[in-house]
């Protein structure tokens, strides 16, 4: 039997909340048990296996459509890379497989994440417009879950938790993306493409929000924020927990090792998380070779829970941190399933008839406790400093992208669903606006200027805009303006707010236009939560300062 195989179904529930501190823990965090109650309301079966459809024996005559790999990292530090000139515990990682697609490719050295955190940054991915259009502002989460984070008193800055909105919140599954807008996948789907969605979702668990009825033909994975990598306390893993940080204690204890397939019973997989879906997309490419596809390929690596292989974290001997030793086997595991994914790509003979779209849905987490995940940029996720949405970005496509190439402009995540729609000669929708635009004549040279003048985003009161060079962040708690030049200033050192009042002003009011524009969020913010700027979480090791830099990131 398989060593993960023994750990799985229901029981986990209950292995789950012992390793946190059994009963007293469920007692006093109720948001535990209702997840245990959902676990045996939908067990988790033995592993099973699965079956993709099959295409065409024989491709068909004549050029076809280029194929679209999406490949989206989870919490991806800037600087986790080596491509980036970093790479985790000073180099000693190297991303070769991560690296290549923008060494045979283009890397967008100025790429920008949909969104600070990961659901919003996903749904602008899905929709090729910012998700505050349609009110997908906040990360779904449960209010019991959100009131444990928000009474997490700390100290000099305390989280602030909004009873009042709690009241009314919709049930946490009907928190999604509305079924009226248009994803890349439902976009792909009507123009012939077999569409595959493999890993985390987080675009909402109602039936009309899954990934079946958002244009995805096929899915493998699962509907929530998260899961574990393999059983906790699984043998032949390597775990390292952050005492400090209340959503990783709920991690451990809620959540599932599990996935489904097409939205059927969930079942646990067979191997470690990230290998399973690497394998599985290699066997979902070995079925489709002989017709266009589309693959959504969104890992849920390096998010927590930390959790890596023995093999992986035995082979970083170099790293004395164990923390930072599981965290940098992680970045091992997921370079190493991009590799799987690229060389299947160019066994079947598809290599140089797909667009491979790489990127991270925001930067590092401050609460892994970890410093220099994002170096050299300031901020974190959950920041819309260039720490929290400034992320690796790259496009590959031989013989129609030059390699080797560097885009310096900026560019976002808004703009893959119109880069893809134009590979694959869709047409975008006009009965509604679309952020993004095709970068592919930018990236052929085909077409100068910027893609954008302008890029926004938007979490409660704390509210960015960049336009042209220069990137505004206003704040309601901190009350506060930070104003950047970004040509001079890539790395926000110099706050230029008080000695360019004027600049301040013309670029509030092209804040509040587009401001303007966007929904009013579906479900309100339940907690804001103080995050500093310039050092991770941790307080024995990156105790806060007085002095810090700091905002309040609303969810």
């Amino acid at each position: 039997m398989n060593k993960f195989l023994k750990w799985g179904g229901a029981t986990l529930a209950v292995l789950a909340v012992v390793a946190v501190g059994g009963a007293i823990y469920v007692k006093q965090n109720p948001i535990v048990l209702l997840r245990i109650v959902t676990r045996f309301k939908d067990p988790i079966g033995p592993n099973q296996p699965v079956v993709w459809q099959q295409g065409p024996e024989t491709a068909p005559q004549g050029k076809r459509p280029p194929n679209v790999v999406l490949i989206l990292a989870d919490d991806l530090g800037w600087n986790d890379i080596t491509v980036n000139g970093g790479g985790v515990a000073g180099g000693v990682v190297p991303t070769p497989n991560i690296d290549s697609i923008a060494h045979q490719g283009v890397d967008l050295t100025q790429g920008y994440a949909g969104n600070a955190t990961c659901a919003p940054s996903r749904a602008a991915i899905m929709t090729g417009r910012y998700a505050t259009r349609f009110g997908y502002e906040f990360t779904p989460s449960h209010p019991i879950f959100m009131k444990m984070v928000g009474e997490d008193n700390r100290g000099l800055r305390n989280p602030i938790y909004f009873a009042e909105n709690a009241k009314n919140y919709p049930p946490i599954n009907s928190l999604g993306v509305p079924p009226s807008e248009i994803t890349v996948a439902k976009l792909l789907q009507k123009q012939g493409y077999h569409t595959m969605m493999f890993g985390k979702w987080h675009l909402g668990e109602l039936p009309e929000m899954r990934p079946q009825a958002q244009g995805f033909d096929e899915s493998l994975g699962f509907l929530m924020g998260g899961q574990l990598y393999a059983p906790s306390g699984a043998p032949g893993i390597q775990e390292a927990k952050q005492p400090w940080d209340p959503i990783d204690k709920f991690l451990w204890a809620a959540l599932p090792y599990a996935v489904s397939k097409d939205g059927g019973p969930r079942f646990a997989p067979d191997k470690y998380m990230t290998d399973y879906l690497g394998e599985q997309a290699v066997d979902a490419i070995k079925a489709n070779k002989n017709r266009p596809f589309f693959i959504y390929l969104a890992f849920n690596a390096p998010h927590t829970p930390l959790q890596a292989t023995q093999e992986d974290y035995d082979a970083l001997p170099m790293i004395q941190d164990h923390e930072l030793r599981v965290y940098a086997a992680m970045i091992r595991a997921l370079d190493r399933n991009v590799g799987r994914v690229l060389q299947a790509l160019k066994e079947q003979g598809l290599d140089d008839n797909t667009l491979v779209i790489f990127t991270s849905d925001n930067g590092g987490a401050s609460y892994i406790g970890l410093p220099d995940l994002n170096k050299p940029y300031r901020g974190w996720k959950a920041t819309f400093f260039e720490g929290g949405i400034h992320v690796p970005y790259f496009m590959k496509w031989p013989g129609v992208l030059p390699a080797g190439a560097k885009f310096g402009l900026p560019v976002g995540h808004v703009d893959i669903f119109a880069t893809a729609a134009g590979a694959a000669g869709a047409a975008v929708p006009t009965d509604r606006v679309i952020d993004g635009v095709n970068l592919l004549p930018f990236l052929e040279g085909k077409e100068a200027g910027r893609p954008h003048q302008t890029l926004f985003w938007r979490s409660g009161d704390y509210k960015v805009l960049l336009d042209g060079d220069w990137k505004l962040q206003v704040s309601e708690r901190p009350k506060k303006d930070w104003l950047f030049n970004l040509k001079d200033d890539p790395t926000e050192q110099k706050n230029l707010a008080d000695v360019e009042p004027e600049k301040v002003k013309q670029l509030r009011g092209v804040l509040a236009g587009i401001d303007g524009q966007q929904a009013k969020p579906l479900w309100p913010e339940l907690a804001e939560g103080p995050i500093a700027i310039d050092h991770p979480e941790n307080p024995a090791k990156f105790p806060d300062s007085p002095d810090d830099e700091y905002i309040y990131w609303a969810n």
